[in-house]
């Protein structure tokens, strides 16, 4: 590869990027405007509608019944001691708990009636990094409180609810009031999958008229996974307004994030790294809510195995009369692609798979490949080493393509240099130009022929390195030296620890950086040794390896198994093209026959304005040497 293929190469993969990138930022931004001033609009007339229902409905004779009543309680409350006005929940704010339990297949689902909420988690199929029990949501590292007004400020996890029903698939709690009113917490899980439902039931509250009630819901997010910075920095929360395709993140690789969602919500879900803990609302949570994620320090997580602290506070609207229903939806489960897809509510975005071109890569062709190959072999060593095989073999044509044409430029060198010879003075640079690019035309040479096919090879490259670190298919699965294929592999721990490096020594990671030594080697033999290309040479033979290999270090071994076995793949490749496919001098012969042969073609608008240009640059240096002659 020579020096104009790689800036030629460096320059269009710039461009296309960047509109790329600048074209998907404007039009999300514009979406997202959009989207928000709808909804804040939409939320602020269903506030004004609230309001003028409560008007009406709360008329003087009510409101001063109401303001009697309750200064009547409040007096028997100043006179007992008590914190409730209800002497019912008094009692209920002082009960001892119980415990109740869920399962099926899938999980097992333990619930305290201090709050009537959920106190762990166990997904049964996996397991830690340490082969203990998956606890997704952990005793005393979560809280659900649902906060509403009936006389007075109310919150669920102040009080013991009464266990009214259980059967296999259905536990009710019940929270009673002196008046005959209750409010109920009915969790129902089936038979199969992560899915729970929660319906909060207010029955007969008549007292409840505000016109949002509130959910906070904090979780702590165990530690499950090998290294600290890999599961780190695929944690977040995410979170999807009703109606749109795409969700929103708090972030992934921050530290700390908070958030003030002004309009509707329809699901919430705390992100870690494989596993997420989901909670949905049927029909959204209509004033938004604030979201917040706060990442732990290492030393905890080594020490007291947590990964990062969870919270949203969710507004719910209310209608106005006694008995109200607020249907909820929770998912403890994996983030599995196709598992999460199966609910049809959009849980599978949270999988961080790339954008639109490398996430359809990674959808439709990579996952699928997984599976189909999974049927057949349960080694994923032996998988990946099969997915590498097939996309070498399906990109093989623009690999040969662009070999040729980095072949062509090379034998066309000779020929490059002479014209150089030619015109060794700076103020002919122009006609230098003209005459290569006329050579280049003449034997149907591309300057940028080799440089298109590796750019349409880079999705692959991309689509790779989002896909490793966040599959759940290479989770816990084992090959040769490394324990899991989803973290990363080590033959050496080290006392210490090397900045960027880390505190061991992958040797997946050791031996892509040396296929990628031996790999540009290969290429660089190929390439001109003038001095102005030293430079690039050093680069591209001892840098480039070494940055891979202190960025693959801590890195999912599955994806440096796979650069490895992708660089050693294209090696042979190299190998086969150079000793059975292509005959350098004859590719000579054919580029002068076909130079010799060729018809005069029509200028290009290019070589127009290059012609141009020089013309105007000689009438430029004819008028200061008349100036100059003046002068003397």
């Amino acid at each position: 590869m020579n020096k104009n293929t790689i800036l030629g190469f460096v320059c269009i993969g710039v461009i296309l990027l960047g509109f790329s990138w600048y074209n998907t930022k404007v039009y999300k931004e514009q979406q997202r405007a959009k989207f928000v001033a709808d909804s804040t609009a939409a939320a602020e007339m269903v506030k004004e509608q609230h309001y003028r229902d409560s008007l009406i409905a709360n008329d003087s004779t009510y409101a001063a019944s109401l303001a009697q009543a309750t200064a009547m309680e409040a007096d028997t409350i100043a006179q007992v001691g008590a914190v409730y006005i209800d002497s019912l929940l008094e009692t209920s704010s002082k009960a001892a708990a119980t415990v109740a339990t869920l399962e099926n297949e899938k999980i097992k689902v333990d619930f305290t009636s201090r709050g009537a909420q959920v106190s762990n988690v166990l997904l049964k199929d996996y397991v830690t990094y340490d082969s203990l029990p998956l606890n997704l949501i952990k005793e005393r590292y979560s809280s659900f409180a649902f906060s509403f007004f009936a006389g007075q400020q109310l919150k669920s996890t102040d009080f013991t609810f009464n266990v009214a029903q259980q059967t296999d698939t259905t536990v009710l709690f019940t929270l009673p009031f002196s008046n005959g009113a209750h409010l109920d917490f009915i969790y129902t899980l089936p038979k199969s999958g992560y899915m729970m439902n929660l319906d909060i039931k207010m029955c007969s509250l008549a007292n409840a008229r505000q016109q949002f009630m509130n959910i906070e819901w904090d979780v702590t997010m165990p530690r499950f996974e090998k290294g600290y910075d890999n599961e780190k920095n695929y944690s977040t929360v995410d979170y999807k307004f009703p109606g749109e395709e795409s969700i929103e993140s708090l972030g992934l690789r921050k530290e700390s994030k908070k958030e003030d969602v002004k309009t509707k919500i329809e699901w919430v879900a705390f992100q870690q790294q494989f596993f997420s803990a989901i909670l949905m609302n049927t029909n959204t949570f209509d004033g938004g809510g604030e979201l917040s994620m706060q990442l732990y320090p290492q030393e905890v997580y080594l020490g007291e195995n947590k990964l990062m602290e969870c919270k949203a506070s969710l507004s719910v609207g209310a209608e106005n009369g006694q008995d109200q229903v607020i249907p909820l939806k929770f998912y403890f489960g994996p983030n599995l692609y196709k598992e999460l897809k199966s609910y049809n509510y959009g849980f599978e975005k949270i999988v961080p798979l790339g954008g639109w071109l490398i996430g359809w890569i990674n959808r439709v062709v990579i996952i699928n490949c997984f599976d189909l190959l999974s049927r057949f072999f349960t080694n994923y060593g032996i998988i990946i080493l099969l997915l590498t095989i097939f996309i070498k073999l399906v990109i093989s044509p623009l690999t040969f393509k662009s070999y040729m044409s980095s072949a062509k430029m090379r034998v066309l060198k000779p020929e490059v240099d002479k014209i150089n010879e030619k015109y060794p003075k700076k103020e002919d640079a122009m006609k230098k130009q003209q005459e290569t690019m006329a050579l280049y035309s003449k034997c149907g040479v591309s300057m940028f022929g080799g440089c298109l096919p590796m750019l349409l090879q880079f999705p692959i490259l991309f689509a790779m390195f989002r896909f490793f670190p966040a599959s759940f298919e290479l989770r816990g699965h084992r090959f040769l030296w490394a324990d899991d294929l989803s973290g990363y592999d080590s033959i050496l721990d080290l006392p210490f620890n090397i900045p960027l490096y880390g505190d061991h020594v992958s040797l997946f990671a050791l031996l892509m950086a040396v296929s990628l030594y031996f790999y540009s080697r290969m290429n660089i033999d190929q390439m001109p040794s003038s001095g102005q290309m030293a430079g690039m040479r050093t680069m591209q033979l001892y840098f480039m390896p070494i940055f891979m290999l202190v960025l693959c270090n801590n890195f999912s071994s599955g994806l440096s198994y796979y650069y490895m076995l992708s660089n050693f793949i294209t090696i042979f490749q190299t190998w086969l093209i150079r000793k059975y496919f292509v005959d350098e001098k004859k590719i000579y012969e054919q580029l002068k026959s076909k130079a010799a042969n060729a018809k005069a073609k029509p200028k290009s608008r290019w070589q127009l304005k290059l012609e141009e240009m020089q013309r105007r640059q000689e009438q430029m240096q004819r008028e200061n040497d008349a100036r100059r002659a003046s002068r003397k």
